[in-house]
């Protein structure tokens, strides 16, 4: 297990390709994350989090990202314009996608608007399967300490951010026809036309 102190060390890119498990600040709180595209991490990470039947969200640089996943563009066009931003919205997607969405044929997915660090390390592995850093039911970690007390040796790596106390979780959004459904309230207040109004 090894502590990172920053994002941009490279061994973090090469062990997520590797297939490993780890804990990094995301454009929100701690996440628990693996890459969207390796099956045997994915199973890992729900098993790691005791999380079933409740996927976790999907974080990409760019729209291209997840049309390069695997997710239709016209599943899509409609909510580019929500992003980058800490806001997750609900997708439709293909049963190839099973094994991250636990049978939901749906997923949040979110396009990050940074730190420029996650962007590099999203450009360079690919989009991220990421579930916030705790158990269920029990408080998010806001320090590596928490996430530790959490996961421990199980996981391959821990990238400290500091506190991250003050942050919120991205708003979970899901599109209903023309209407806006807030499944969650997070970092970006949204209405029900869509429009953001923080």
């Amino acid at each position: 297990m090894q502590i990172f102190r920053n994002l941009d060390d490279k061994k973090i890119s090469q062990l997520l390709k590797d297939g490993s498990v780890g804990v990094i600040p995301t454009d929100t709180v701690y996440g628990l994350v693996c890459r969207a595209v390796d099956e045997k991490a994915v199973a890992r990470l729900y098993g790691l989090k005791k999380r079933h039947n409740k996927p976790g969200t999907i974080i990409a640089s760019s729209v291209d990202q997840l049309v390069d996943l695997g997710i239709k563009k016209r599943y899509l066009t409609a909510v580019e314009l929500f992003w980058p931003n800490p806001l997750s919205i609900i997708i439709t997607v293909a049963l190839e996608f099973e094994y991250v969405h636990q049978g939901k044929q749906s997923l949040a997915c979110r396009v990050v608007n940074g730190p420029q660090k996650l962007l590099d390390v999203l450009s360079i592995v690919g989009p991220l399967l990421t579930t916030s850093a705790n158990h269920p039911r029990e408080p998010e970690a806001t320090n590596i300490a928490q996430a530790q007390k959490y996961f421990g040796d199980n996981i391959e790596f821990y990238v400290d951010g500091g506190d991250l106390s003050g942050r919120l979780p991205s708003t979970v959004i899901r599109v209903v026809d023309d209407a806006i459904e807030v499944l969650r309230e997070g970092a970006v207040k949204i209405d029900e036309t869509g429009r953001i109004t923080s």
